[in-house]
């Protein structure tokens, strides 16, 4: 068993042998040896394989100068190392170094060199296998470039703990220990570089991009990655596709007409440059203009695209570049290189006929016919558009500065830094071999590996728990992924005014260590769009939504696309692109394009406004009538007119009328709390009040009048002392329903924001519409008593005839309040004061009007009306007028007395009164005119009733002038009356004057 697997390793690293020939590795000798995977070409023939005979392996195509350079700085740092003394110091570092040519075969046919070289040192196959040479193991491979490509050889090397160290796959699949387990890499994981493409399209404001991504281990997880950041952040993906660099030329046009079709300017590209290239080249072809490309790290600066015959296209490139390194003297190294100095380099001759453009006769694989692979080259690089066959043969005298191709640009060093770093990463791995001592190993017990007898496993094992610093003076860890934290510079692409080349100019950074938002910077001064423009590109599915409008969603569509709606009243957006309206605080209202709150209009019956200073001039004006009127009773009221209406209670009834004026006034002006208790129950109490006072003057007279014989009981009761006291009494209620109700539920100054939404009214918050109610209830009440009381004294004499006017005050009152409730009801805000007011008003204008006009007309226009005589002349003709009812009242039922006894019709003896009880149409009572006369010679009036007419005759003179007509008035008096009605007469004729 053991001879049958000795047979089968050594035929497969024959085999491997082969395929790859003298020219077609760099290889070196040493203690210790190296492994190196690099894309020398970018890609391999496509071949018919028809298996009519044996397979051969595939031919590299298409040069590729950064890879040498990148195979050039792996030599550089092992030959630094083995020349420093105090790194592996008597130890010799050897590489193998193969070509990958950009595919997974040839990449795998590389890897099985390494693994079966290990597998036949494992084995201990010394004793039955004569080997000539003996190659050592391989402990450790630099490489490879793409994800997809160490995928595989991962999967390889992990059967054999073969540690791997890459310096450009940066797929994220590749941190899965579980899978992949010797992996390390000295490039940043690809998931931070998909949260910092998704945070510059989310600086930028784009939000409508299309993805483009290799079909392979790094273009899948990559742009997977980024849809998942541009869902966090609300982007929007119009299309995805996939290419590769072996697409057929079907699938690239197709993918062409999605972006040309597309309306998202943006395009996402996780891809390498060789994948990329024909997706770009079609593009051209097509004249594509006005795209932005976001390009990862792996394409951002290849030398496939940055082209200056593609810059009209692509010229629009912002992407990724690894931090750049400094490696002293790599640039001198670089330019040593020679065919015939580097012997141990087999891709050097290839390289010296690819940058000039010659080939070397030395050897088979010079010959034109050999160097026919190489017509397909990459152009603006340095290679030739023919065959070989038009190449002129090599002096090996060129020099090497004197052409400009990718390998001597040493401007940037990013991924030759990143070769560098893993080769002195080994390094040092083995140097914590080489100084490990014994009990304070990594191994079983602490022991320590042997730097003589190394195995790939223990490398592994150190590789692991690696810690140095490089030559930036950078600490260099791999941490539980094997993976390396590193920073990324934004680069823009700008045509170079030189030389017409394409460069890269750095225009930001990306710090993974920062705090998430603080993580990316970019000077936007730096960067041209399209080569020229200073203007951010527009790449949204929607216009932006202005400030006042928020995102409306489109049904059917994506997020991103939308229509932009107006906030609602009481909402305001200050942002672009709101999702969402905010909704203005309690007391402010959007303004009128809806970007910001303003305060709410606060609206209150001021006093400045047109309408309040209206009602104000009105209470004034009333204020003013009533005192003027107090005024006049005060300087008449000695007049009979004035004793004659109680003057006491006149005055309190315009004092009462004064308050209900000033009452109003409370309803004006901003509401406060103070004034919301005051005002209701001054307007409740002052009314009650008047109408009070009115009530008790009304019920008075009516009660004298129609007495039969006022006694000293009567006028004990009808003094000024009981008077008073009723109005108290009368008062006094509604001040316990005002107590009561400013207790249990007092009023309060309240904002309103519910009627109008851009108005906050001001108003009064009764407390208990109940208790308002009882309050202007008991008021009606009060009025309601009183008209009726005013009503019943309707036809006493004229000078105490108040009662009419009473009553139409207390109609227009009733008509004032009764419509009060409706219209108090039905308005809102500043109105329902401004209705109070004119209720308030309306009913002190009607009881100053209709009780005292008429009484300061008189005293102040008519004064013959305000004497004695005038008073006691209508005075004595309503007693005469009452006693006269009373007499014909006992004729009559004297009269069916007799008619029931057969007695006579004849007229009563008792009485001197005439009657015409067949005359039925009655006649008014004229108003004593020819005062002069009356004075001298008496009236005499005719009193009319339903059943006849009666004649009065009555005179009155002044006691000094006319006593013996009073003694011939009292004789008539006397004749025509019985006594007990002239002594009422006389009480009610004199009462009044007293």
């Amino acid at each position: 068993m053991t001879s049958y697997s000795c047979c089968l390793i050594l035929l497969l690293f024959t085999w491997s042998t082969a395929a790859y020939g003298p020219n077609q590795r760099a290889q070196k000798k040493g203690d210790i040896i190296l492994g190196g995977l690099f894309p020398i070409h970018f890609g391999v023939a496509a071949k018919d394989q028809d298996l009519k005979s044996r397979p051969e392996s595939v031919e590299c195509i298409r040069y590729n100068f950064r890879g040498f350079r990148w195979l050039q700085a792996m030599i550089f740092a092992i030959e630094e190392i083995n020349s420093s003394p105090t790194l592996l110091p008597n130890m010799t570092l050897g590489y193998r170094i193969f070509d990958t040519c950009n595919t997974v075969s040839k990449a795998l046919e590389a890897t099985l060199s390494f693994v079966a070289q290990n597998k036949i040192d494992s084995l201990n196959l010394d004793e039955f296998c004569n080997c000539s040479e003996h190659i050592p193991s391989t402990i450790a491979v630099v490489g490879a470039t793409g994800s997809g490509i160490s995928t595989a050889v991962a999967n390889l090397l992990g059967l054999f703990y073969i540690p791997q160290v890459s310096y450009a796959s940066s797929s994220r699949l590749l941190s899965n220990k579980n899978q992949f387990k010797s992996f390390l890499r000295t490039i940043p994981n690809d998931e931070h570089q998909a949260t910092a493409m998704a945070d510059i399209i989310e600086y930028f404001r784009w939000n409508w991009v299309g993805t483009i991504a290799a079909d392979d281990d790094y273009g899948r997880p990559g742009i997977e990655k980024f849809r998942e950041e541009a869902e966090e952040r609300d982007i929007c993906i119009d299309f995805s596709e996939l290419i590769s660099q072996y697409s057929d030329e079907e699938e690239i046009q197709q993918v062409v007409e999605v972006i040309q079709n597309s309306t998202a300017r943006v395009i996402v590209v996780f891809s390498s440059g060789p994948d990329l290239e024909p997706l770009i080249k079609e593009i051209v072809r097509r004249n594509i203009t006005g795209k932005i490309w976001l390009a990862s790290e792996a394409w951002a600066s290849s030398s496939l695209i940055a082209m200056p015959e593609f810059f009209r296209v692509i010229g629009s490139t912002i992407g990724f570049a690894l931090k750049a390194g400094q490696i002293p003297g790599f640039r001198e190294f670089l330019q040593k290189v020679h065919p015939k100095k580097s012997i141990n380099n087999g891709f050097a001759k290839e390289f010296w006929e690819e940058t000039f453009n010659c080939y070397l006769p030395d050897g088979s694989k010079n010959s034109p016919a050999s160097t026919s692979f190489h017509k397909g080259h990459e152009e603006g690089l340095g290679a030739g558009n023919g065959t070989s066959a038009f190449r002129p043969p090599c002096t090996g005298h060129e020099n090497i500065t004197s052409v400009e191709t990718p390998y001597l640009d040493y401007t940037h060093l990013r991924i030759s830094y990143n070769v560098y770093l893993a080769v002195y990463s080994i390094a040092h791995a083995l140097q914590d071999i080489y100084t490990c001592t014994p009990g304070k190993g990594l191994f079983t017990n602490g022991s320590c590996a042997d730097i003589k007898k190394v195995e790939a496993w223990q490398v592994l094992k150190h590789l692991r728990h690696l810690n140095f610093t490089n030559n930036m003076g950078e600490q260099v860890d791999f941490d539980e992924f094997g993976d390396l934290v590193g920073n990324y510079s934004i680069i823009n692409w700008h045509l170079s005014p030189e030389d017409g080349s394409v460069v890269f100019e750095e225009v930001g950074h990306y710090n993974v260590y920062a705090k998430k938002g603080e993580r990316l910077f970019i000077n936007e001064n730096k960067i041209l769009w399209g080569g020229f423009s200073k203007e951010v590109p527009f790449s949204n599915c929607s216009r932006d939504c202005l400030p006042g409008t928020r995102k409306g969603i489109i049904e059917g569509e994506p997020t991103c696309c939308f229509e932009c709606v107006d906030c609602p009243d009481g909402e305001y957006s200050d942002e672009t692109d709101a999702s969402a309206c905010d909704k203005c605080p309690e007391d402010y209202w959007s303004n009128e394009n809806h970007t910001s709150c303003i305060p709410k209009q606060i609206e209150f019956l001021a006093w400045t406004e047109p309408f309040g200073i209206a009602l104000t001039l009105f209470a004034v004006l009333g204020i003013f009538l009533t005192s003027f009127v107090l005024g006049v009773f005060t300087k008449f009221r000695n007049t009979p007119i004035v004793k004659a209406t109680n003057r006491e209670l006149s005055y309190l009834l315009l004092f009462s009328l004064l308050c209900c004026f000033s009452s109003s006034l409370f309803f004006i002006g901003e509401p406060q709390n103070w004034t919301c208790r005051l005002r209701q129950p001054a307007f409740g109490i002052s009314f009650v009040l008047c109408i009070s006072c009115i009530l008790v003057k009304t019920n008075r007279v009516l009660l004298v009048f129609e007495a039969k014989i006022p006694t000293s009981l009567h006028r004990k009761w009808w003094g000024l002392n009981l008077q008073f006291l009723l109005v108290f009494l009368c008062t006094f209620v509604q001040i316990v329903i005002c107590v009561i109700w400013l207790y249990t539920a007092p009023p309060s100054s309240y904002r309103n924001h519910e009627l109008e939404d851009e108005i906050i009214f001001i108003t009064c918050h009764e407390g208990s519409l109940m208790a308002l109610g009882f309050l202007i209830g008991y008021t009606c009440l009060l009025a309601a008593i009183c008209f009726f009381f005013a009503f019943k004294s309707r036809k006493l004499p004229e000078n105490f005839n108040e009662a009419k006017f009473i009553t139409f005050s207390m109609l227009i009152f009733f008509i004032v309040w009764i419509s009060f409730i409706p219209a108090y009801a039905s308005t809102y805000g500043k109105f329902v004061s401004a209705v109070e007011v004119i209720a308030i008003l309306a009913a002190s204008f009607g009881l100053l009007a209709c009780i005292f006009f008429n009484k300061v007309y008189i005293i102040l226009f008519k004064p013959s009306r305000n004497t004695i005589e005038e008073v006691r002349c209508s005075t004595a003709a309503h007693a005469f007028k009452v006693a006269a009812r009373a007499t014909l009242r006992r004729s009559n039922v004297s009269r069916k007395r007799s008619n029931s006894l057969g007695g006579s019709t004849g007229s009563t003896p008792s009485s001197s009164i005439s009657s015409k009880s067949n005359h039925e149409d009655p006649f008014p009572l004229p108003a004593c005119a020819e005062r002069q006369r009356q004075q001298q010679r008496g009236c005499k009036q005719k009193v009319s009733f339903g059943s006849g007419t009666v004649t009065l005759s009555l005179s009155f003179e002044e006691p000094q002038k006319n006593a013996v007509a009073n003694r011939n008035a009292k004789r008539r008096n006397s004749l025509e009356a019985q006594n007990s009605d002239d002594s009422l007469m006389r009480h009610r004729a004199l009462l009044p004057l007293q």
